[in-house]
């Protein structure tokens, strides 16, 4: 059975968004993931910030890059949940942790935010419905 196949035949919440939508949205936020957390690394090699500051984003970067593998490679919707938990609760790490040396990159999280924020209710709401 191909990834769509299966993924169609998941119980999902009636306010599930389009396959399209979500491709959509992404397509906007990683461009912005992309320009900030290049800019976190940059600045913690360069000394200006501490790597400590950056492992959020580290952890950050791997866990989202997961996510699909996990979720439509492995077909695990509870692997799929865990990771997407630590999707976002690592994006409000890294917005506390920048915030005293880059508001900018901090505030450029929010919609990365809200979007995950959604995300992961609709994960753990597939995750549930088909337990």
């Amino acid at each position: 059975m191909n990834w769509m196949t299966w993924y169609n035949s998941l119980a999902k919440p009636s306010w599930t968004p389009a396959p399209s939508t979500i491709g959509l949205i992404w397509s906007i936020l990683y461009p912005i993931i992309a320009v900030t957390f290049t800019l976190v690394f940059i600045r913690a090699y360069q000394a200006k910030i501490p790597w400590k500051i950056a492992l959020p984003f580290a952890i950050n970067l791997i866990a989202n890059l997961m996510f699909m593998p996990l979720f439509s490679g492995l077909r695990s919707i509870e692997l799929a949940a865990v990771d997407i938990v630590i999707v976002w609760g690592t994006i409000i790490w890294c917005m506390v942790a920048i915030w005293p040396y880059s508001r900018w990159i901090a505030l450029a999280q929010v919609p990365y935010l809200i979007w995950v924020t959604i995300a992961t209710i609709l994960q753990l709401s597939i995750t549930a419905l088909n337990f």
